[in-house]
């Protein structure tokens, strides 16, 4: 069965891939320092505002004794990670002795940053303006619905409770890895897209976000431009409405294709339109690891296989059918029950037994939640053997070869096919072996040359 596992990385893995002209075309801005201060390690961070007014190069041995010695390690991590964006600029001088300096661009907007704050290009709107703006509650439930609706949108669009008209930008992202679509056929999930469906939000968020800076050169958009302002997004006030009149062309379209996702809300006045960021939005520049708060979960798993999710959600549901059989369904209640067949079904579809298991104690009912295990041990394991069930027979292609014409000819056979790391099987005892596939011409060119 295949392996697949996707990666959903966050925002400062995309910066550190970018190329050394867009990295210092992307610290023009104050606030993109700040946000790439603000996700460095802790050492990381301390060496940044250390060398901040350091205009000299600094050696690796002095640097090496602003950490004690049992932190060697995290020392190298954290250089490690400066020197990938490029925020330390590595150097060897001719007696090949290491020095390390900020980047020049990084370091001046850093200090002015530092020293004077920074105003947004964009300020809120008043709110004589922008009246009925919705409350924190209300902009969360939105989130919540626009996620779930694209989500409903990937398992089946018919089953999405209202229509959803989704940018042809988004729909390239599903297609990319997540659909998949033959021709006069509805699309359908592939692997990557039935473990995307287990991951939590943050998890999920970034790898949309991935992979719609990836592909944004195919839609005209430098991806420098486009991190720059995701980034830039992220220190907006959540609940707060910014004109849309001071966006560029582009960063209209971009607004546009985060309000199918729930990062944003658009609406419009009699003159003015305005967007209106929500917490999704304002947490792109935080790492995926810092966002450690879960929300509540809904999933009680009973020692008799049984689940028992305390949700009116049908997204919940469409997630259990994907590894459970859903047995009957209440207002506010769906009861499932984890079976062989049920699982079976799911690893067929690439989903990991390892998957099922962090779903189920990620979203672990707040009764259950402060258990050790919260999920039964019985039911984990059983999960993990029956996935291993799955890979216990390996198929290859292979050729038997019997009756040979003596022993000699079998023993030579056998040297010859062992030699390439050919063998599959032998039985000496009655003369016959198993090559693989690869093998099956040169066992015959082998065997007409012993006949000679």
């Amino acid at each position: 069965m295949p392996q697949v596992k996707i990666i959903a990385k966050n925002f400062m893995d995309m910066v550190a891939s970018l190329s050394a002209i867009k990295l210092d075309k992307l610290y023009d801005n104050a606030f993109i320092c700040e946000a790439i201060l603000r996700s460095l390690p802790p050492l990381a961070k301390k060496y940044v505002l250390q060398m901040l007014y350091i205009d000299v190069p600094v050696s690796t041995k002095l640097m090496e004794e602003w950490v004690l010695a049992d932190g060697l390690s995290k020392h190298n991590v954290a250089i490690d990670r400066l020197i990938q964006l490029r925020v330390l600029i590595k150097t060897v001088d001719r007696k090949k002795e290491v020095t390390y300096k900020l980047n020049p661009t990084f370091q001046v907007n850093l200090q002015k940053h530092v020293a004077h704050g920074g105003v947004l290009p964009r300020e809120s709107m008043p709110s004589n303006i922008t009246v009925r703006l919705p409350s924190l509650e209300d902009l969360e439930a939105y989130a919540s619905e626009q996620w779930e609706s694209f989500l409903l949108h990937l398992i089946s669009s018919a089953q999405a409770e209202r229509t959803t008209n989704f940018s042809s930008s988004m729909m390239k992202i599903f297609q990319r890895g997540l659909l998949s679509q033959r021709e006069k056929e509805a699309p359908k999930l592939t692997e990557s897209g039935f473990q995307f469906l287990l991951m939590d939000t943050n998890a999920q968020l970034w790898y949309i976000i991935r992979e719609y800076i990836t592909n944004s050169e195919e839609r005209g958009v430098d991806s420098a431009d486009l991190i720059s302002f995701l980034l830039e997004l992220s220190f907006h006030v959540t609940g707060e409405a910014y004109n849309m009149n001071s966006l560029t062309d582009i960063q209209i379209s971009v607004i546009t294709d985060l309000a199918d996702l729930g990062l944003v809300k658009l609406q419009q006045g009699r003159k003015d339109s305005w967007f209106i960021p929500t917490k999704l939005a304002t947490n792109l520049s935080i790492s995926l690891s810092d966002l450690s708060s879960r929300k509540q979960g809904f999933v009680v798993v009973e020692t008799n296989f049984r689940v028992y999710a305390y949700s009116s959600s049908k997204l919940h549901c469409e997630i259990l059918r994907l590894f459970s059989r859903v047995e009957y369904q209440l207002p506010n209640l769906v009861v499932a029950a984890i079976t062989k067949e049920s699982l079976y079904n799911a690893f067929e579809n690439g989903i990991m037994a390892e998957q099922i298991i962090f779903f189920l104690q990620q979203n672990a009912h707040p009764r259950v939640a402060d258990r050790v295990p919260s999920v039964p041990e019985n039911v984990t394991d059983q999960i993990r053997l029956w996935e291993s069930d799955m890979n216990r027979v390996e198929m290859t292609p292979a050729h038997l070869y019997d009756e040979f014409p003596s022993r000699d000819v079998f023993d030579a056979a056998c040297d010859f096919v062992r030699g390439y790391e050919g063998l599959l099987w032998e039985d000496s005892k009655k003369m016959r072996v198993v090559v693989k596939a690869e093998m099956h011409m040169h066992m015959r060119e082998f065997l007409r040359s012993q006949k000679k």
